[in-house]
């Protein structure tokens, strides 16, 4: 290099790397604030509606109550299997429920739950509710 040239560019200040950090920065926080759908999976458990199943009730009878199992008995519909899962996005609240019934000769012999609370209907995601789709 000329001795000029060489002592121009040793001389030149360093480049502003500002406008290059917050170039990079920026997606990577936009990225941070991207609405993640809650996902909802199985059946809609009401505890209300898993108090009404009782010993005694028909097939029809639970199937109007709680709906059509998820888990139905593949070779043997003496068990019915309801299972409920709600992910809010990124893995923060997880809401599951589950409730088994068995029957007996065509009825209710016992009714195990784990179902504590209604089901979540709406999540706050910025400070606004939103509806949580079926």
């Amino acid at each position: 290099m000329l001795p000029a040239v060489k002592t121009a560019v040793q001389n030149r200040p360093a480049a502003p790397r500002l406008p290059l950090a917050i170039a990079l920065l920026v997606p990577a926080l936009l990225a941070a604030c991207v609405y993640r759908m809650p996902i909802r999976q199985g059946n809609y458990l009401d505890p209300a509606a898993v108090a009404q199943v009782r010993p005694g009730m028909t097939h029809s009878q639970v199937r109007f109550l709680l709906g059509t199992p998820m888990v139905p008995g593949g070779f043997d519909n003496a068990r019915w299997d309801y299972d409920y899962y709600l992910d809010e996005g990124h893995l923060l609240h997880q809401q599951r429920a589950h409730v088994t019934v068995y029957f007996s000769h065509n009825l209710v012999t016992r009714v195990v739950s784990d179902v504590r609370s209604p089901p979540v209907t709406t999540v706050m995601h910025g400070g606004v509710k939103y509806p949580v789709p079926f």
